[in-house]
Parts: structure tokens; C-alpha cells; sequence
């Protein structure tokens, strides 16, 4: 049995807000619990002496009403559950890819890792806040409640159930342990199987071409079988934990109940508060055995949950990304500036860059100053690390040195002021005016004619696409990514544009056009910074900075 990270309780409004509600439902259920069991005694003792106290429509209406108060309070525990493990996802989520956006380029936060943690990770949250949470806070809040008034009916029954009462979570405490060592090793194998799935994906393409699809698919499969054979491990000592933990709570009911017999046949206590605390015993137990009993479907939540606030507290950036955003948004919406978009008339700013790999550079420094109107050109061999100077701009890749954007430094927070356009183009499924305008679909409608012309997209934008952009050429393509990269920075008024390769797959004349426009769009107040080999883009460009690969040792 684990108790609720406090770090979620630091990190989670709606967590705390759980806790809160889920502690005055625990206190309801319990007095519910005790005038049930009060009436149904007074009831059955009144009944067989032949003196029911206050008249039995009395008592049978108190019996209704607790039982009413128990369904509805069990009603309202499903609700708070699935509401509050909504509300506690959507938050981890969020502060969760902010801190991978401030650690991408990182290769301990793998693509496979974060698909997991985002997806199937977060979302055994459900069982955790649906099941074992709300048994937890009523173990916590309404089993104290229902011994003393057991002790307040009969002491020694009361002194019993808190004799026997630690043992059970003695039992649990070890049967955690065991759970806990199958789950870690059941959540690895799942990571293991979505990192090897995610790789395969990648590369079937090639695979396929060298002919080894069928040899990694013998590793899917191997994986797979790992995955289950885990899976089966922990279904069996979730089997025998449940079986163990029932056990131990119905001879601890039974304890209580022989020693009221023994007691009830020598003479030594009355009918009605046996009765009571018969009726009660139970319920004493009920939230501690289902906590076990939850325990083990929770597990993978509260394994995703403790991955997600390790990564989140690893290396805690001075300000969260989210908090940033709404501080931003409040102040324009009180009218006061922007220290991100105010004052962006002035040009980029580049001193002893560095991009880093592991740790380990990649590039020379480098040092760059270009204003605005300026096509700008990155040239270097391949490998000289053009893409991944532009990952830096973008955040997407570690780096040293200072880049800034009108004194403002560029990275994560504000890759919304850059327009860019990676090597590979990324096209989607959908019309090709869809894939210009993708993130700014509320855009003038004319500013999609502006991006393609300046593009040189010669097809008709409402033709549509397959899967990953499939009906195009690789020229075709790469022309509505740059479109794409255009629009965004006409719609978003973006002060510097990033172009990877741009014309890589154009004909001279194509190339030629393209220069021409570039140039005109840098001529219209932005930055155009484009990483190219060719020749063509180079010489349209107003300067040519040449990027070395760093020297290694």
C-alpha cells in the first residue's frame, strides 16, 4: 500500500481538491454507516423484546435515509474519481510537455518514453483515482470513525478491532512490495515494447528495401511475449494477494464475532450493542480490504505517476512553461507589454553558439548578427550541423551561448515568434491548402494564394493527400512545407523565418524563383535564415555564413 505522492499534491490543484472532497464524503459515509448499523439493531432487538423505541416508522425511516446516504455518497465517489483523474491527467499532461519541449534534443526523454508516459501511462490514473485513492482517504478518515464507535458500544470489541486492525496492512505492506518489483518490471517491458515499435515504424521503409522486416519482426514479437509473460505475472500475485487479504479480514470479522457469541451466551453484554457492532465489523474492515483489492489495478498509474514528477523535477526550469503563458496572456489582457513581442524591430543576435549532442558539441561557435529584411544563408558540408543550429533556434536541440531575438532569448517559450520548415517535409492527410494552413486555419483566406506563389506551389490546393503527404512529388512537397512555413509567418506576423534545405529538390529555374521570392519576404521586415548546399540560394542571399563542425579531441 502506498499513500498519495505528496508531490502530487504540490504540483496538482485537482489533487489537493480530491483530497478535500473525498475527506468530507469519507466522514459522510462513515455516519451514514453507523446510523445504519444503529437502526437496524434498535430495529431487530425492538422487534424481538416487542418494544421498538420511538415507533418503528421512525427507525425504518433513518434505515432509509442512511442507505440512501451511502448510495448516494458511492455515487458521488465514481464521480469525484473519474473528474478528478480528468482534471489531474490534463494537468501532468501540460507540465509534462512543457518539460519536454525544455529538454528536447535529450536522449533520455525518448520519443517511445513520452508517447508511453503521455498515453497509456497517465491515462492508469483512472483506476488510481477511481479505486484506490477513494478507499485509501475512506480507510484514512471513516475506519477511525467506525472503531470508536464500536469502542463506544463495547470496548473489547473495540480493543479487538484495534488489535487486529494493523495486521492487515502488515500483509499489504509485504504483498506491495513483491507487486511493486512485477509492475516496475511490467511498465519497462511496456516501454521496451513501444520503443521497439516506434523504431521498426520509423524504419520499414528501409527494412523493407534491405530485407531484414521479417528478422524485427521476430523482435516485436519476442518483445511481445516478454510483455505478457509480465503481464501473467502480476495477474497471479494480484490472485493471491486478493485471496490473502480476504482472508485475513474475514477471520478478523469472524474474531470479533466469536468473542461477541461467547459473550452473549455467558451473560456478560447486551443484545443491542452486540448486535451494533456486528452489523458494524464489516464496514471496519470493507475500506481497508479494498484498498489491497485496488491496489493492484492502480499500480500502472501510480508507476506512470511517480515517472512523470521524477521528470518533472529533474533539472526544475526557473519558471514553468505554462505559468509563463498565462502570465503573458493576462498582461495583454490588462493592456500592460509583452517583454516576448514588444519591441520586435531590431534583428538576431548570435554569440559562441554551441549545439550540443550528449553533452558533446557538434558545431564551432558561432557568431551572427542579421536584421530584418535580410535572406541570410548557412552553408557548410553536410554534417557540419546547419539542421542542428536551426533545432537550436528552435529549442529543439541543447546548446550554449547566447541567442536572442531583440534581447530576448530564443528557445522552447518562443518558437511561437519562428515560421520554419525542416528538411524532410512533415505533411499530413488532407488538401494541400489544409497542410499550408495548418496552426493558423483562421488566417485571411489570401494569405494561402501569398504562401504558395512565394513557394512556387503549382498545384491545386485542393487536391488531397494520403497519409503522410502521400500523392506528391519530393519537389512538390518540399514547396507546400516552405508554403506552409510562409503563411505561418504572414498569419502570425513572425519576425524570423527558418527554412532547412528549402530548394534541395528543385531544378535550377524553380530554385532561381524561390530565391527571388525569399528575398522579397525577408524585404518585407523579417529575418529569412535558410541552411542550404545549393549553390543558387546561397548567391541570391544577402550573406553567406559558413558553418564548421566542431573539432573533436
Amino acid at each position: 500500500m502506498r499513500p498519495l505522492d505528496p508531490r502530487l499534491l504540490r504540483r496538482s490543484r485537482a489533487a489537493r481538491g480530491f483530497m478535500v472532497a473525498g475527506g468530507a464524503l469519507a466522514l459522510l459515509q462513515a455516519g451514514a454507516a453507523v446510523a445504519f448499523a444503529w437502526a437496524l439493531a434498535a430495529l431487530v432487538v425492538g422487534l424481538i423484546e416487542g418494544d421498538v423505541p420511538g415507533g418503528a416508522s421512525t427507525i425504518v425511516a433513518v434505515m432509509l435515509v442512511a442507505a440512501s446516504v451511502r448510495a448516494l455518497t458511492g455515487w458521488l465517489w465514481e464521480w469525484l474519481g473519474s473528474a478528478g483523474a480528468m482534471r489531474v491527467k490534463a494537468e501532468l499532461r501540460d507540465a509534462l510537455l512543457g518539460r519536454l519541449e525544455d529538454r528536447a534534443g535529450r536522449r533520455s526523454v525518448t520519443t517511445a518514453r513520452a508517447a508511453t508516459l503521455l498515453g497509456p501511462g497517465l491515462d492508469a490514473l483512472d483506476e488510481y483515482f477511481g479505486r484506490y485513492l477513494p478507499q485509501l482517504v475512506l480507510t484514512a478518515v471513516a475506519t477511525p470513525v467506525l472503531v470508536v464507535a464500536a469502542w463506544t458500544a463495547d470496548w473489547v470489541s473495540g480493543l479487538i478491532l484495534v488489535i487486529v486492525l494493523p495486521l492487515i496492512p502488515v500483509f499489504m505492506a509485504l504483498i506491495g512490495m513483491a507487486t511493486e518489483v512485477v509492475q516496475r518490471r511490467q511498465w519497462d517491458r511496456l516501454q521496451a515494447l513501444s520503443r521497439g515499435f516506434l523504431e521498426v515504424l520509423g524504419g520499414l521503409s528501409t527494412l523493407m528495401v534491405f530485407g531484414r522486416a521479417e528478422r524485427q519482426s521476430r523482435r516485436i514479437r519476442t518483445v511481445t511475449d516478454e510483455y505478457r509473460s509480465s503481464t501473467m505475472k502480476v495477474l497471479r500475485v494480484t490472485f493471491l494477494s486478493g485471496f490473502t487479504l480476504e482472508l485475513a479480514g474475514s477471520l478478523s470479522v469472524a474474531l470479533v464475532a466469536v468473542s461477541i457469541g461467547l459473550r452473549l451466551v455467558a451473560g456478560d453484554m447486551a443484545f443491542a450493542p452486540g448486535l451494533f457492532v456486528l452489523i458494524l465489523a464489516p464496514d471496519v474492515f470493507l475500506p481497508i480490504r479494498n484498498v489491497g483489492a485496488a491496489f493492484h489495478s492502480a499500480t500502472a498509474g501510480l508507476e506512470a505517476s511517480r515517472e512523470a514528477l521524477d521528470l518533472l523535477d529533474a533539472d526544475e526550469p526557473h519558471g514553468p512553461v505554462r505559468g509563463d503563458r498565462a502570465e503573458r496572456t493576462d498582461a495583454a489582457a490588462s493592456g500592460s507589454h509583452d517583454p516576448i513581442t514588444d519591441g520586435l524591430r531590431g534583428g538576431l543576435r548570435v554569440r559562441d553558439l554551441v549545439v550540443l549532442r550528449d553533452g558533446q558539441p557538434v558545431t564551432a561557435p558561432l557568431d551572427l548578427d542579421a536584421a530584418r529584411g535580410e535572406l541570410v544563408a548557412l552553408t557548410g558540408a553536410s554534417g557540419s550541423g546547419k539542421s542542428s543550429l536551426l533545432a537550436a533556434m528552435l529549442g529543439f536541440a541543447d546548446r550554449t551561448g547566447e541567442l536572442d531575438l531583440d534581447g530576448v532569448s530564443l528557445g522552447a517559450r518562443t518558437r511561437r515568434l519562428v515560421a520554419w520548415s525542416g528538411q524532410v517535409p512533415q505533411l499530413v492527410e488532407g488538401t494541400i491548402a489544409a497542410n499550408i494552413r495548418l496552426g493558423s486555419e483562421d488566417a485571411d483566406p489570401a494569405l494561402l494564394l501569398h504562401a504558395a506563389a512565394v513557394a512556387g506551389v503549382d498545384v491545386d490546393p485542393g487536391l488531397r493527400l494520403g497519409p503522410a503527404g502521400a500523392g506528391l512529388s519530393g519537389g512538390q512537397a518540399q514547396r507546400v512545407a516552405v508554403a506552409r512555413a510562409v503563411h505561418r509567418a504572414l498569419a502570425i506576423d513572425a519576425p524570423l523565418v527558418l527554412l532547412d534545405e528549402p530548394t534541395s529538390a528543385l531544378d535550377v529555374d524553380r530554385e532561381r524563383a524561390m530565391a527571388v521570392a525569399l528575398r522579397d519576404l525577408a524585404r518585407s521586415g523579417r529575418i529569412v535564415l535558410v541552411a542550404t548546399h545549393r549553390g543558387g540560394l546561397a548567391d541570391a542571399a544577402d550573406r553567406v555564413i559558413p558553418i564548421r563542425e566542431a573539432i573533436r579531441a
